[in-house]
């Protein structure tokens, strides 16, 4: 029973630490981490540094007190002092021990700083590279949201929502033209043509009549003679040429 409980509890931590879980703040945290060690790294070289530089001043003080007591033995000796010639052996004894030891010192030192520098440069190599990996991740991250972003406003823009709307549209607006047309196809055929071509004619031939009417007015064109006069002058010459014969 209580493992069953423990296994529900690790199941519901796993649960909830996936559903808070952002891949792309993780990353860029690990982006931080990996530059905020960067001068913890090379306050620790720095120390290293510190004493090779230590062990080399001491080195060269210690070479120093080396030759002086030297040649203080070798004055002393040539002096016939020879209690001060051993006293200055005695500490250049010391001294060579010292040096020794110091030079053993500097020499692991010097490997320590030197593998500190190469540590350093592994590390930025590495800092590096996972520090690109972790962008590319994040820009891909990014474009995938984006992607999702418009694939959802893509799938909202449905024309299938729309069909029936536009469908029914379509029919009444045919329908309207349709009846229209026939409207007016009726307003046409209603027209009475030939009764229109008579008065247009009638018209024409009024116009007519008056322009000759202008043109007898203004001396441009003679009267026509009457036809009374012309039917009776005609008849009787044509009784005289009758009774005449």
């Amino acid at each position: 029973m209580w493992d069953r409980l423990k296994r529900a509890l690790r199941s519901f931590a796993g649960f909830f630490v996936s559903s808070i879980e952002d891949p792309e703040l993780i990353l860029e945290q690990n982006i931080r981490d990996l530059n905020d060690q960067v001068p913890k790294m090379n306050e620790s070289i720095a120390m290293v540094r510190a004493n090779v530089t230590l062990l080399e001043k001491e080195n060269s003080k210690y070479k120093d007190d080396v030759r002086g007591l030297t040649a203080k033995v070798k004055a002393a000796i040539q002096a016939g002092r020879d209690d001060l010639a051993a006293q200055y052996a005695t500490k250049l004894q010391v001294e060579k021990d010292a040096l020794e030891r110091n030079e053993a010192q500097l020499e692991t030192a010097r490997l320590a700083y030197e593998k500190a520098l190469n540590v350093k440069k592994a590390f930025m190599r590495e800092k590096d590279k996972k520090t690109a990996e972790a962008m590319t991740a994040i820009r891909d991250a990014r474009r995938a949201k984006w992607q999702a972003k418009v694939a959802d406003t893509m799938e909202s823009f449905t024309v299938a929502g729309i069909d029936s709307t536009h469908d029914e549209m379509l029919r009444k607006v045919e329908e309207r033209t349709a009846v229209n047309e026939a409207r007016m196809q009726m307003a046409l055929e209603s027209v009475d043509h030939q009764s229109a071509q008579i008065e247009e004619e009638a018209e024409k031939i009024q116009a007519n009549e008056l322009v000759k009417q202008f043109k007898m007015e203004m001396g441009l064109m003679e009267s026509p003679a009457p036809v009374s006069d012309v039917g009776g002058q005609t008849g009787k010459t044509i009784g005289k040429k009758v009774g005449v014969e």
